[in-house]
């Protein structure tokens, strides 16, 4: 049996031209690193999940692997930004990615627009402000489906301005939590057990 010359599930040449592009033209380094993304990726579609929420959209660089995961899934992302040129400039990346049908890009200020969003979610990326981390965990694990996974970026790097995220997600009764560092910036996995 003849192997096919790329690995199922490579990137298109328009989607990686794409990423490319946010990288280059991210001169805040906002974008997580090609790991993290291709490991959100990986998370979302062995997780199946169908409904995703990402807090901090940026210009959509991790919104496209979450993206390529829920396409897996026939699932739906939902990626919210506060700062409205990085929202448009994420929702023309998503678009020139292929990838509108699955991620919607809504730009507005999370605390208040995550109330607004129906349903529960089974698959949450958090990587907006990190003292305001606790916060956002607060606003969002009542409606985290159980099985559902809750994902927080730069757990590394920045560990000292999101400790009390950190107790709280370590210690909580109903989440399997741990770290892990594709790239040097880090992410805690959270399973909700119950």
């Amino acid at each position: 049996m003849a192997q096919s010359a790329s690995p199922s599930g490579a990137l298109t040449p328009q989607i990686a031209n794409v990423l490319r592009g946010i990288r280059a033209a991210d001169a805040g380094l906002l974008a997580v690193s090609e790991e993290d993304g291709r490991f959100l990726r990986v998370l979302v579609a062995a997780r199946g999940a169908k409904s995703v929420l990402e807090v901090g959209a940026a210009s959509g660089y991790s919104g496209i692997w979450l993206g390529l995961g829920a396409r897996e899934t026939g699932g739906r992302v939902v990626a919210i930004e506060y700062d409205a040129q990085r929202a448009a400039a994420a929702a023309a990346n998503v678009r020139n990615a292929g990838l509108g049908d699955v991620v919607r890009v809504v730009r507005g200020d999370a605390f208040v627009e995550i109330p607004r969003l129906p349903g529960t979610f089974d698959f949450v990326f958090l990587d907006a402000w990190k003292s305001d981390y606790k916060k956002f965990f607060d606003l969002v694990f009542p409606r985290l489906a159980p099985g559902g996974v809750f994902v927080a970026h730069n757990v590394v790097n920045k560990k000292n301005e999101m400790e009390p995220f950190l107790q709280t997600v370590l210690a909580h009764p109903a989440l399997f939590t741990t770290i892990v560092s594709p790239s040097h910036e880090g992410m805690s996995v959270s399973y909700r057990v119950r």
